[in-house]
């Protein structure tokens, strides 16, 4: 078992604030609301504040994800079978090519919003036209589908991806994956969960709306519950497979940190007819 693994817990149940500190922190963020207008702005500038994060960080803010085959085993195929899988919100490739060292067979349609992170994606030097196609799209508003050569794929992941848009684009965006997904085909999320220490960390000004908020940099987090999310994918057409919270204990004992951080994981299911 490795370091992560043995950080990870996973429950059923919202915590709850048990510690003043947390409730201070919660409280504090309801002395008013970001503008209107400043909301508008950043939803207008979404794509360029991606952008601006790729080219300040380019490929170092995220760690590779080699712990997904192990949360999420129905991307490894059996044998020879392949599969085709649409990543959305793929950023530089940390999900991309962990994966394919651990099943070569399957092949990636992956998407993201930024050019920067495309061409970062591209010019990886395991990029193989053959095992992955990455494009630039918006998927709140442009055609999934029509990008796919054709295919219906058999598993769509969004990983830190959905919390990124805004809670009225939700709906629409749910139902352009369904497009997307063959009969018995398979959604698999992992977000943030209400009560992240990320959330509770925010400062006065950062709110935009319930359990919406904007970084510093522009770029905006929505911390979800179990029910919500269960509740957004139902009403798109798909089942639930499974939803529960992960909790990750994270400790650096040089700086003297010690974060809780509250994600949410599910499987939603496109039911065969």
């Amino acid at each position: 078992m490795d370091s992560e693994e043995q950080q990870n817990m996973v429950y059923e149940d919202l915590p709850t604030l048990n510690e003043s500190e947390e409730k201070q922190l919660l409280q504090q963020d309801s002395r008013g609301f970001v503008s209107l207008f400043h909301q508008q702005k950043l939803e207008q500038e979404a794509a360029k504040n991606w952008d601006k994060f790729y080219k300040r960080n380019e490929t170092r803010f995220f760690k590779d994800r080699h712990w997904t085959t192990r949360e999420f085993q129905e991307l490894v195929g059996k044998g020879d079978v392949s599969k085709v899988l649409l990543e959305v919100g793929c950023g530089v490739g940390n999900f991309i090519y962990p994966l394919l060292e651990d099943d070569p067979n399957i092949f990636v349609y992956a998407c993201d919003f930024s050019s920067r992170a495309i061409q970062f994606v591209k010019d990886h030097p395991k990029y193989d036209a053959s095992k992955v196609h990455a494009f630039e799209c918006d998927i709140t508003k442009d055609d999934l589908s029509s990008k796919l050569d054709g295919n219906n794929v058999d598993i769509i992941s969004m990983i830190f991806v959905l919390s990124a848009i805004h809670p009225d684009k939700f709906k629409g965006v749910l139902t352009n994956l369904y497009e997307c997904l063959r009969p018995g085909g398979m959604v698999l999320v992992r977000d943030y969960g209400l009560y992240d220490m990320a959330m509770l960390r925010f400062g006065p000004g950062s709110k935009l709306g319930s359990q919406l908020y904007v970084r510093q940099d522009g770029t905006r987090a929505y911390y979800f519950t179990k029910e919500e999310l269960c509740d957004l994918f139902c009403d798109a057409g798909f089942a639930v497979s499974s939803c529960h919270y992960v909790a990750r204990q994270t400790v650096n004992k040089k700086e003297g940190v010690n974060a809780r951080r509250n994600f949410i994981q599910g499987k939603f299911l496109k039911q065969s007819d």
